[in-house]
């Protein structure tokens, strides 16, 4: 059980649980496109044992079920994705009416269980025809991505509790087209460049297409990390300079702020869209709420090998979950207060946090110390209104397959039994069956 109680986080504090549609739904049939993820997973080598997420959680036929964990567990949100081409499958023009039937379905589902819903409608899943049109690395995909809001603004927006543009804008730029480790797997500076710009001006436009639609309560969710220097010796700290600029900077001041870090424009100018500083209005749109996603820290060293980008990340001397990651609840506080008191004042939602772990009781205990990291966070002034645990089920975690596990609910792959974990049962003693008011 957690050592902490519900009524310490306020009275219209929301709780949460949080999946992605790639993640869990399987389910890719009645129309549905095929996304970049599709291709990455059955290009031999990107993905731990060729797994892919055809079938993944079957959500898409076992929703209901899945729903009632999340009320029976006593959450008061759900926060998931739509896929973009399960609505619109070849990305742009015609509408799969059996997509908008089952996000239908989910959607009021959610609501006649007092659920309310949280949406992300970008978590990774680019339609694979607009990846052949240059997909991130091309500037329009701004227009792609607001006409692709509008259809979930107009059919879905009056149910939603919020709605988030992207998720993790980082992956999608940085991890996805630099260091090539999620699709589409490009590893080339010019690629990332355009894709760290282009996401969150397409993230602009899409807020811009959502209030058309008269969407309220839009945010983005970025995930961010605990950056630190790996010595005091001053080219360090100047590799954690430009690291947390990579990580951090470049999407809280684009966003919030309506600016890049110098420290990174200057080394990634030659291969940035031409004429990009045009387009800050449109990234800077103001927003309702933030979301943050955080697992864990980053430690920087210099490395003059790497004459664009000197820095890599040296591994620290924490306690990891089994991926690797260092557990560091106080950075959460510290990531929390620094957007809180630098960026902007909007709620903020801690819409990601978890522990791939096989060990269930080293999840409980990774659970309270973050949310004792939250009520820290809150106590020095950051208003951190919800927070979601990452993740419901069991899933597909992306380039590492079904071998990594961060659900608090289990489930056996070849039966698709649930089974929730002593994490789901802390959750549930917590929350007590008993909801933030509406």
């Amino acid at each position: 059980m957690f050592s902490v109680e519900r009524g310490q986080f306020g009275p219209n504090f929301l709780f949460g649980a949080a999946t992605a549609a790639y993640q869990i739904e399987g389910g890719q049939t009645d129309g549905r496109g095929t996304c970049i993820w599709d291709t990455f997973a059955a290009t031999p080598g990107n993905v731990k044992n060729a797994d892919t997420g055809a079938v993944a959680d079957d959500h898409y036929n076992r929703w209901p079920a899945d729903l009632d964990l999340i009320r029976d567990g006593g959450f008061d949100a759900y926060r998931f994705s739509f896929a973009w081409p399960r609505l619109i499958p070849e990305g742009t023009g015609a509408i799969n009416p059996a997509g908008i039937d089952f996000y239908d379905r989910l959607i009021d589902g959610m609501l006649e269980r007092g659920i309310k819903p949280f949406a992300t409608l970008y978590h990774w899943d680019l339609p694979s025809p607009l990846q052949d049109r240059g997909g991130w690395m091309n500037r329009d995909i701004g227009g792609w991505f607001a006409d692709y809001c509008a259809l979930v603004g107009k059919h879905f927006g009056d149910r939603l509790y919020a709605a988030a543009t992207i998720n993790e804008p980082w992956c999608v730029s940085v991890l996805s087209h630099i260091l090539g480790v999620h699709a589409p797997g490009y590893r080339d500076i010019r690629a990332g460049a355009h894709a760290m710009h282009h996401v969150l001006y397409a993230h602009g436009m899409g807020v811009d297409a959502l209030r058309a639609e008269g969407v309220k309560n839009v945010g983005i969710v970025t995930n961010l990390e605990k950056s630190e220097p790996a010595s005091d010796r001053p080219e360090d700290i100047k590799a954690f300079e430009i690291g947390d600029a990579m990580f951090n900077g470049w999407f809280l001041g684009g966003v919030y702020k309506g600016q890049y870090p110098k420290v990174l424009t200057d080394l990634l100018e030659p291969y940035l869209p031409q004429d990009w500083q045009r387009d800050m209005e449109v990234v800077s749109r103001p927003l309702d709420w933030a979301g943050i996603n955080y697992y864990s820290r980053g430690l920087y060293a210099w490395d003059a090998g790497r004459p664009l980008l000197p820095i890599r990340q040296v591994k620290g001397t924490l306690p990891t979950n089994d991926l690797g990651w260092e557990i560091y609840p106080e950075g959460l506080t510290a990531l929390l207060t620094r957007v809180s008191r630098d960026y902007t004042k909007v709620p903020l939602y801690v819409t990601e946090n978890g522990m791939s772990e096989s060990d269930d009781a080293r999840r409980v205990e990774f659970y309270d110390m973050h949310l004792k990291a939250v009520l820290e966070a809150q106590k020095q002034g950051a208003d951190v209104r919800g927070y979601f645990a990452w993740s419901l089920l069991d899933n597909y975690e992306w380039a590492e397959g079904y071998s990594s596990r961060f659900g608090i609910v289990h489930v056996d792959y070849k039966t698709q039994e649930r089974t929730p974990k002593g994490s789901y049962r802390a959750f549930q003693g917590m929350l007590h069956n008993t909801r933030a008011p509406a």
